[in-house]
């Protein structure tokens, strides 16, 4: 038996928005897989102009249907940020050639470099600094590389527990953005709870960690979605409000939103114009369409698509 059954509220409303909220979702942006674009029929239906669009690299996913996501993508109009996953790129030849594909077809200038998540690498990478030692992206004269954050730690880097290595990895990577012609910054993994968010942001700029921070949010979606998807991540402490409303009877049966994490971060955001978290990436865990409904509904003028309906 599933423990949620409820229709998608996709309803767009027209009504006041708070102001603060408005302020801290501009420019968001969101993340999509070959197989759940092809069921988009028009994304300017559904975003604002130029939303930077991730695309998200699964492992089996063949490079050809990541390049025509991302041709397709630029087609109507929208910067795109591909996946570079370390693991699953043989070797640099082969990332050059990915990179090439991706400028040639679609005429991409910015990535995600992550090392991906599978156990065994494919090839010589295994970590996104191992890419970018390469060269290849400045090189092709890439304008933006953002790099993983992990707000909840990350088992995979540190498996012992800590942040030691993702530190390590951090302030190494925070050296790079200084040798760079690309911009840099964090996106990191969707998270649940605010306070530990700002803690660990406020935490990277005292240990003299700089980089914007893109923070990673799950948009609206049943809440065994979420959990199932939490686990599967490894989101860490903030699991607990999931667990927590799945506990709620009064709750139980509405779609998780994540108003509360938002507007606490946007509140943080307003009365500290210095805090690092500039973006909000959205992770549509139930769906490209409910989330930017959401963000129209949540973020007035400025997530207008560019075709409303």
């Amino acid at each position: 038996m599933a423990l949620l059954n409820f229709k998608k509220r996709e309803t767009v409303e027209n009504g006041p928005v708070n102001p603060t909220v408005e302020a801290f979702l501009k420019d968001y942006s969101i993340e999509v897989m070959p197989r759940t674009a092809e069921k988009v029929e028009d994304f300017r239906a559904l975003l604002p102009a130029g939303t930077r669009v991730y695309i998200a690299h699964i492992e089996g996913t063949p490079i050809e249907d990541m390049v025509a996501t991302a041709k397709r993508l630029a087609a109507e109009g929208y910067p795109v940020m591909p996946h570079f996953p370390a693991r699953i790129i043989k070797d640099a030849k082969t990332l050059e050639n990915w990179i090439a594909m991706y400028q040639g077809e679609a005429g991409v200038e910015q990535a995600l470099l992550l090392a991906g998540g599978v156990a065994e690498p494919h090839g010589e990478f295994h970590c996104s600094m191992q890419m970018m030692e390469t060269g290849l992206f400045d090189k092709a004269g890439f304008k933006r590389l953002h790099v993983a954050g992990h707000p909840e730690g990350n088992k995979d880097i540190d498996p012992k527990g800590g942040d030691a290595n993702v530190m390590d990895a951090l302030r190494w990577k925070q050296k790079f953005s200084e040798t760079t012609d690309a911009q840099m910054a964090l996106a990191t993994q969707f998270c649940f709870e605010a306070k530990p968010i700002i803690a660990w942001a406020n935490g990277l700029k005292a240990a003299g960690i700089d980089l914007p921070i893109h923070i990673g949010i799950a948009g609206p979606a049943k809440l065994q979605t979420l959990i199932k998807f939490a686990i599967a991540c490894g989101v860490g402490p903030s699991l607990k409000v999931l667990q927590k409303r799945a506990m709620d009877v009064s709750k139980l049966l509405l779609p998780y939103e994540p108003n509360d994490v938002v507007t606490e971060l946007a509140a943080h955001k307003a009365a500290n114009p210095d805090f690092n978290i500039t973006n909000v990436h959205f992770f549509p865990l139930g769906g490209i369409k409910t989330n930017a409904t959401w963000a129209i509904n949540n973020g007035g003028a400025s997530t207008r698509p560019v075709n409303p309906t």
